[in-house]
């Protein structure tokens, strides 16, 4: 096995390096925290470990930062040697002692009445000092003579709070022995350590006491008498002390042994049982001390070596996406890296699509989903484009929802889906909505008189349908189709985020040989690269709101032409299905084609036959006007019935056709003309100049990283090697 200070000197340069340095606070590294009041005695246990007496003059507030103190005892040292971390080399520096006080009373004089985190480190090795290393936090404040000491006090509570609560630390308590019941920095720790599992007693001042003990109740005064927890570790002992304003007697080490003698023969001399004596005295608790150091951190290196290989890992993965980044964000290739990661997005539209089962963003029920539509278009002042409701008879938007849950019974109305299923969803709730469209306005006497001309012979019933369908009809059915490109508008706004998810979850999936290697580095850039995302998304909103005009102006033609002449768009489908499929398949000869056609064109004038035979029902008396006007006003109704199933029936075909469709079939065409501004480019330009400065942090850590993880392998090698 390895010298111990051997293993110490390696994990603390790991820890310091790693830890530390790098800043990666989940670092499986364990460490010795000690917490105590002021005059407890705290900084005398320091000095005991040490082997030398020692004051960082740190003025009348005490310490203000951690001071990480490493303790490695050197046998053949004639001399103290003292060394302070240069945080810019991280290397070790040696002073002399008086230098060295200096130096950390700086640190913390630097800070005013304010404390920090960032510790100091100090290094000893000396033949008189312990193998371990603490970490000094400033003493608890009990008393505070004005609102800025309040506030020191306040700020070192929180400080030692957060070391007291990491897991990794072992807590030193120092208190000064006495009353149990009483002590209130380990009351502290009893908050973050219930159990006592990491935390140790030290009770200070022990001869003072000496006169309160004999052989009835010295093994239960060491217990605590009742008030200390069983299994918490426990120590009571004298450190050295001499008359104020006179010089030590002797040197601290000296001080140190004699101390550690008188408790133990004291405490000998009334019976005080083994078990009991070994928890009294300096040396029993040094001893104590090194073997659990020892313990503590031969169990740390496998902890260690496993977070430095994934550490070496992900620090490599990272390296390697920066260095791609970094090349698409070459300004000799920003244009066409933005253009490529576009067009990536526009064709994984067509797969999310065509449905993605491991897609879970945006998925929503349809409830859900026409309450965040309206949310939306409220929250942007767009609620009077486009009807809210299908009907003015519907009182609420919960209303409308209740009845299709419940009335129409939309399918998958209860099922979170997005993408195509989503879109399918939609269609049949956007045909519900259409066929609620009715004529606005009544149809009135003085209108079908009007629409004669000039005599009651000049035009026919026919023509005046017409005129009244083509006067107002087609607006009930115009507003509402405002909707139903609203509601695909937004739909197709909801799936990026889908999108970019497919694409990045190809990687490692069963899924990710059947698409481009492109598209997991594409949306990695999307997602981290503001700026290529920004331009992606714009160029892809502004894709789908032109679909929009166009389905709104080819939508709002073709209610236009088939109003203008409904007669044409009421003709019957010419195609007939029979029955029966036949025995065999035959294509059919030229005589069969020939006979057929007549057939069909005549078959598609069947409604044509029905309202000819209701228009010419329609009396042409002028004494029979009123009779006639009733006839044309329930003649109009039925045509604009007829006329308004027919454009619901195919809704989703105008859907697909003047919208779908050509989004799909466009965007990457879109996406291939992206041009950069000039503020693209600014922006890009700091996106790049971060990127080399996150490269070379990733790059310097990494190295950090590679070398203790050979440092700590190697010295793994030389332990197992020595063991055998």
């Amino acid at each position: 096995m390895a010298k111990k200070s051997d293993l110490l000197d390696v994990l603390s340069e790991v820890k310091t390096r790693v830890q530390d340095k790098l800043g990666i606070v989940d670092f499986p590294m364990p460490q010795f925290i000690i917490i105590g009041s002021q005059s407890v005695g705290k900084s005398r246990l320091i000095e005991s470990m040490a082997g030398e007496q020692f004051n960082f003059i740190s003025g009348t507030l005490g310490s203000r930062r951690p001071t990480v103190l490493e303790f490695r005892n050197v046998e053949t040292a004639t001399e103290s040697k003292w060394y302070i971390l240069d945080p810019a080399t991280n290397h070790w520096e040696h002073y002399p002692t008086q230098q060295v006080m200096q130096i950390v009373g700086n640190s913390h004089n630097s800070l005013g009445m304010s404390v920090s985190a960032d510790p100091i480190y100090v290094r000893i090795e000396s033949n008189k000092c312990v193998d371990m290393q603490i970490v000094d936090l400033p003493g608890y404040r009990s008393y505070a003579a004005d609102d800025a000491g309040r506030k020191l006090a306040d700020q070192i509570e929180r400080l030692n709070g957060g070391f007291l609560n990491d897991t990794r630390n072992v807590v030193l308590c120092v208190e000064e022995a006495g009353d149990a019941a009483n002590l209130s920095s380990l009351r502290r720790v009893a908050e973050a350590d219930p159990q006592f599992k990491r935390s140790i007693l030290i009770r200070n001042k022990l001869d003072k006491y000496y006169g309160d003990l004999d052989g009835t109740n010295v093994n239960k005064w060491l217990e605590g008498m009742g008030d200390l927890p069983k299994n918490l570790k426990k120590f009571a002992l004298t450190l050295p002390h001499w008359t104020d304003g006179q010089p030590p007697p002797k040197r601290l080490a000296e001080l140190r042994e004699d101390m550690s003698r008188q408790d133990l023969n004291k405490f000998a001399a009334l019976g005080t049982t083994k078990g009991y004596l070994d928890m009294v005295g300096f040396n029993n608790f040094a001893r104590y001390m090194e073997k659990r150091t020892e313990k503590m951190f031969v169990e740390a290196i496998g902890p260690v070596l496993a977070k430095l290989r994934d550490l070496d890992m992900s620090m490599g993965t990272r390296e390697e996406e920066l260095r791609d980044e970094l090349e698409h964000s070459d300004p000799t290739q920003v244009i066409s890296t933005v253009r490529a990661c576009g067009m990536s997005f526009a064709n994984c539209l067509t797969h999310v699509m065509e449905g993605v089962i491991r897609s879970d963003i945006n998925r929503v029920p349809l409830d859900d989903e026409l309450r965040d539509f309206h949310s939306y278009h409220q929250k942007l002042g767009e609620a009077d484009d486009f009807p809210q409701l299908p009907s003015e008879d519907l009182g609420s938007l919960e209303d409308y929802i209740e009845y299709l849950r419940g009335y129409i019974k939309v399918p998958a109305f209860e099922v979170a889906i997005n993408g195509g299923a989503q879109f399918t969803r939609l269609m049949f709730e956007v045909e519900t909505f259409l066929r609620f469209s009715e004529i606005g306005i009544e149809t009135k006497k003085r209108d079908v008189l009007q629409s004669f001309g000039i005599s009651m012979g000049s035009v026919t019933w026919s023509d005046v349908v017409v005129k009244l369908l083509n006067h107002d009809a087609h607006l009930p059915l115009q507003k509402r189709v405002a909707y139903v490109g609203a509601r695909v508008k937004w739909f197709f706004q909801q799936q990026k985020d889908p999108i970019v998810q497919f694409m990045k979850g190809l990687k490692g999936s069963p899924d990710e040989k059947l698409y481009s290697v492109l598209y997991t580095k594409h949306a990695k850039l999307i997602e981290e690269n503001q700026t290529i995302r920004k331009l992606v998304f714009e160029t892809y909103d502004s894709v789908v709101e032109r679909q929009l005009n166009q389905f709104l102006d080819l939508f709002k033609s073709t209610l236009k032409a088939t109003f203008s002449n409904p007669w044409v768009f009421l003709k019957k489908t010419t195609a007939k299905l029979e029955d029966d499929m036949g025995d065999e398949c035959l294509l059919p000869s030229l005589d069969d084609t020939k006979a057929r056609i007549p057939k069909e064109i005549q078959s598609r004038t069947g409604i044509e036959r029905t309202v000819a035979k209701w228009l010419g029902d329609v009396p042409m008396e002028p004494h029979k006007i009123d009779e006639a006007v009733d006839q044309v006003q329930l003649l109009v109704l039925k045509v604009y019935s007829h006329i308004r199933s027919q454009v619901c029936d195919q809704v989703e075909l105008f859907c697909e056709s003047f919208f779908k469709l050509p989004l799909l079939r466009r965007l990457e065409e879109d996406m291939n003309k992206i041009e950069l501004s000039a503020v693209d480019m600014e922006g890009y330009k700091v996106r790049r100049e971060r990127l080399q400065k996150d490269a070379m942090a990733n790059n310097y850590g990494h190295k950090e990283v590679k070398d203790c993880l050979r440092i700590l392998s190697n010295f793994q090698l030389k332990s197992m090697s020595s063991s055998v």
